[in-house]
């Protein structure tokens, strides 16, 4: 078997032969005249009017030998075979195809559209152009890449050689594009706020740091879709926002954490999470009847039905029917126990840190969908209170044994507020890292007033668990660490 360099010098060498013939082998244009898609959508009239049509693509598969060769290219949209005959092409054209052309390469036919003696959509070629040549070779068509590293690496080929992973590429855009139509549908209108911040607000998470030379200043990227900042809007007569965007979290990297992903997050005035909830479960059933065409789904070893009533789960009283830990008078040591029998990893002694991973233990065994709601005040910063309890109006999405999404009715008392960034500062004072930054000047913000308002947000890793694959997967391209 050839290598990998051996194979590369004989394509420079085709290469050569090409301009040794003063032909262009990467011209700007080629002839075209639509896309194989809507060719294969109209043949039988283009047989009909048996009149030459131009089609382009990648040279998928080449077999034949002798008189007759037989090339399956490809575009983006879908395949057709071009059929390359001695009989049908000029001598010299035939002899510069056979001597000039390999699997990958880019060309262009012209010729009529028939069908083969198999009955396969085909173009009987009369004129060929070459419109990219190829110097590596493609991944083997039945195994492709098989190396996730490599995969990640070179991502093109992996899009290129795998027709499901380019559809689900294809139904995550569907995905945000759902989200937006029903949200704009429900009157909600989109906005954009800043990526760059002082303080990265809206979400517990590290951030990314980075340095603002004009201003000397450093600044961080978000690590929500501008929660502090959509409430600003509401505070200025919006009454419904949303945005779809980028967030960045400075966290460890897993099949299901991603460093850079796309969210979503909602903004409602004079709504409260009772209304969050109702509008969230419409959204789903909806996104998933329009990307998925169900709401039935098998993900992560759970099953379950979107359309099916979403039951309200009490945070304290789960976690206390699952561990034994009643989070209303537990010790911070009790939980610490709790965690170490269950054999459950722990980072920080915080009371906050600890309820959260007790919770996540207990979490993966729900299939839902479900609300997780009656969350510990403490664990939830930005969200109003219920009256007279130290729990408060959150609610989670809970599908496949994790929470996918997040939203509150909006804490508005500034003085709440403060008390509460207060207890956050003391955390990063104490070196949690993920604790969140208090904003002075959005605690001054609600001095003005803002109106009761329900906050949601959601992100891929719904669309990770409908699709059924680990969100680093579905990352169009995911982070790596450079070569050595």
């Amino acid at each position: 078997m050839a290598s990998l360099e051996e194979i590369r010098e004989g394509r420079l060498a085709k290469l050569q032969i090409l301009k040794d013939k003063g032909i262009n082998p990467y011209p700007a244009k080629v002839p075209r005249d639509f896309p194989i898609d809507f060719l294969k959508k109209n043949f039988e009239e283009h047989i009909k009017a048996d009149n030459e049509v131009s089609v382009a693509g990648r040279v998928m598969a080449l077999r034949g030998q002798g008189a007759i060769l037989f090339a399956v290219l490809f575009d983006g949209t879908d395949k057709v075979q071009a059929i390359i005959k001695k009989d049908t092409l000029s001598e010299d054209d035939f002899k510069l195809f056979t001597e000039t052309v390999d699997i990958g390469d880019f060309i262009s036919v012209t010729g009529k559209a028939m069908l083969s003696k198999t009955g396969e959509q085909s173009i009987d070629t009369k004129v060929w152009t070459m419109a990219g040549k190829s110097l590596l070779p493609l991944p083997e068509k039945w195994h492709g890449l098989t190396d996730l590293d490599e995969r990640f690496r070179k991502r093109y080929l992996d899009f290129l050689m795998n027709d499901e992973l380019r559809d689900l590429m294809v139904k995550k855009s569907r995905f945000w594009d759902a989200t937006r139509e029903f949200m704009k549908n429900n009157g909600f209108l989109e906005v954009e706020t800043p990526t760059l911040e002082t303080t990265t607000g809206g979400a517990e998470a590290t951030p990314f740091k980075t340095h603002h030379n004009d201003y000397d200043l450093d600044v961080y990227l978000r690590i929500s879709i501008g929660e502090l900042w959509q409430k600003r809007l509401m505070a200025g007569g919006f009454p419904k926002t949303f945005e779809i965007g980028r967030a960045y979290r400075n966290e460890g990297t897993s099949p299901d954490h991603a460093q850079e992903f796309t969210n979503m997050e909602f903004y409602w005035s004079f709504a409260d999470y009772n209304d969050g909830m109702k509008l969230v479960r419409e959204m789903y059933i909806e996104i998933a009847q329009s990307v998925f065409g169900t709401t039935k789904f098998t993900s992560r070893g759970h099953t379950f039905d979107l359309g099916e009533a979403w039951p309200e789960v009490d945070y304290t009283e789960e976690v206390k029917k699952q561990t034994g830990i009643d989070l209303n008078s537990a010790t911070d040591t009790e939980i610490m126990d709790k965690l170490k029998e269950l054999n459950v990893k722990f980072d920080g002694e915080n009371r906050e840190r600890l309820t959260d991973t007790l919770w996540k233990y207990c979490r993966k065994n729900i299939s839902g969908p479900a609300f997780l709601v009656n969350h510990p005040a403490l664990v939830a910063p930005l969200a109003k209170k219920n009256l007279g309890q130290e729990t408060v109006q959150r609610f989670q999405p809970l599908i496949a044994g994790l929470e996918v999404g997040n939203g509150y009715s909006e804490l508005n008392d500034p003085i709440d507020q403060k008390e509460r960034f207060d207890t956050q500062r003391k955390l990063i004072e104490g070196g949690d890292t993920e604790a969140m930054m208090p904003d002075d000047e959005f605690v001054e913000m609600l001095e003005y007033g803002m109106p009761p308002t329900c906050g949601f947000g959601f992100g891929e890793r719904l669309f990770a668990i409908l699709a059924d694959k680990p969100l680093r997967e579905l990352q169009t391209f995911p982070l790596m660490r450079p070569r050595e």
